[in-house]
């Protein structure tokens, strides 16, 4: 399918704008430039890990800008990854679950706050507390069931609908502490089949992989085309072993998905298409960016890769999605994957338009560290920065408003744009006095620097100065006519 075809599908199905290039690789010579020695990173790090093959890459812009392929698919023939390789992508295969439930729920068809009961009513003697939302964020009160969960992949829909009726054991009240559990979204599965009328992996096709032209991915992974399945291992015993082949079945929402990647580079291009946020947009990028709002708990996780002992991340889960803001790179969305012969990692930083990714086939190996020590050199490269906001015609009307308080050394010729409380806080004498202080220390200011935004009625400037610099922020008040109702300002000395 071309680019500007698979853009006229998405639109038809009220999916997301389509960037100019959708999908194409840079030349070599960038490549070789920019990604190199992260190649060689990930390199080492399977070499360490024993990792029998891996392929990572790097979407920037709703382009997939760099794909390496490292090692083999399958230990006997040799035979080596490729970018069409497959692989089981595991608990990454939960964001697919959790955009599928927000979806429903955008459709009018679901509440988060719904009983599980109400959907599923196998659960109703034992599960009267839980919400479809405690489900999506890991607050049903269940316990964290890495690695029982995962061996659970193949069971029957009928022995699932057995377990639902029996109930399981709680670890915590619903509602009050966030755990992991595989079982929680196995039970979400059952609730987009019910909900939709459709089975759950028919659903998901259907509605994602289909649209965004994800052919060589799938549920099932005894349908992987011959010669294309990345065989999953186990090291132990310093030697290699192979992970039984586990078909499809009740947990398969959980972490059944099986993709390749330059097919997990068209849904890592869908999500951060999301951002911006625009006025004006599908639905489905607002119920993209729902996939980060979190209803349970925060908690506290190590920071992976390098800087792990200078960073602290508060996380909270949100919709098959984790959401941190990081001492690094920022605003973050993130989630890994481990399973019996495959570990995998994907990274987010929405505001940049990047996203990162890794797959590979060794049991647990889950290629965190190096996935965030790749993004974290390639924003200190300059590679990628937070994209600019754009300057709202309110906010230049009162940056204009701003300089000239400046230059005329007081508000009074600009009660217009003032809210009510401008010259409450601070009277029109004492901003005069306020003023000479800082031009006095500072000298002549250069005040011709854009404002930076920080959202339509708020920004921060930074002027040069004959003996230092001026730092300043606007915020306007909720008004129709541009007022300002705080405008900060401090002088930094030169040393």
């Amino acid at each position: 399918m071309t680019t500007k075809a698979l853009c006229a599908v998405l639109l038809a199905l009220s999916a997301v704008a389509c960037p100019t290039t959708l999908y194409a690789a840079t030349s070599a010579t960038e490549q070789a430039a920019d990604f190199s020695a992260l190649d060689a990173d990930f390199a080492k790090w399977m070499e360490e890990a024993h990792v029998p093959g891996l392929v990572w890459g790097v979407v920037k812009d709703g382009r997939l800008v760099h794909l390496k392929a490292m090692g083999v698919q399958e230990l006997r023939t040799r035979s080596p990854v490729t970018a069409d390789t497959a692989f089981r992508i595991a608990s990454m295969t939960k964001a697919f679950t959790g955009f599928s439930i927000l979806k429903l729920r955008d459709e009018g068809k679901l509440r988060l706050d719904d009983p599980v009961s109400k959907y599923v009513p196998e659960t109703a003697a034992w599960a009267g507390g839980i919400t479809i939302g405690d489900l999506l964020h890991h607050t049903a009160g269940f316990v964290t069931d890495d690695p029982w969960g995962d061996r659970q992949q193949p069971l029957p829909e009928a022995e699932f609908t057995k377990m639902l009726e029996t109930g399981v054991p709680f670890s915590t009240a619903p509602g009050t502490r966030y755990e992991y559990s595989n079982f929680g979204y196995a039970l979400l599965g059952r609730i987009v089949s019910n909900v939709s009328k459709q089975d759950y992996a028919a659903r998901v096709e259907e509605t994602l992989l289909k649209p965004l032209g994800m052919k060589s991915s799938r549920y099932e992974v005894r349908d992987v085309p011959a010669g294309k399945l990345a065989m999953g291992y186990r090291w132990e015993n310093d030697a290699w072993s192979p992970e039984p082949v586990m078909p499809h079945g009740a947990f398969g929402a959980m972490g059944g998905l099986v993709t390749t990647g330059n097919d997990y580079a068209k849904w890592i291009s869908y999500l951060l298409a999301a951002w911006p946020a625009r006025e004006l947009e599908v639905m489905s990028r607002k119920t993209v960016r729902a996939m980060q709002y979190g209803g349970g708990m925060l908690h506290a996780r190590r920071r992976p890769g390098k800087e792990g002992d200078n960073c602290r991340l508060s996380a909270i889960y949100g919709a098959g999605l984790v959401a941190a803001n990081d001492c690094v790179l920022g605003n973050v969305l993130f989630h890994g994957g481990g399973f019996p012969g495959y570990g995998s990692h994907m990274l987010l930083i929405p505001d940049a338009g990047v996203g990162l990714f890794a797959l590979t086939n060794r049991t647990y190996a889950g290629p965190t560290a190096p996935v965030w020590d790749a993004a974290t050199a390639l924003s200190r490269s300059g590679y990628f920065t937070p994209r600019p906001t754009t300057i709202s015609p309110a906010l230049d009307t009162a940056y204009a408003a701003a300089r000239r308080i400046w230059k005329s050394g007081g508000p009074e010729g600009e009660k217009p744009y003032l809210a009510m409380n401008f010259t409450m806080d601070r009277s029109d004498a004492n901003w005069r006095k306020y003023l000479a202080g800082l031009s006095g220390q500072l000298g002549a200011c250069d005040d011709s620097p854009a404002i930076s935004a920080t959202g339509n009625l708020s920004g921060r400037f930074s002027w040069a100065c004959a003996k230092g610099k001026l730092e300043g922020t606007i915020l306007l008040a909720p008004t129709q006519s541009p007022q300002i109702q705080s405008l900060t300002l401090q002088a930094i000395a030169n040393p």
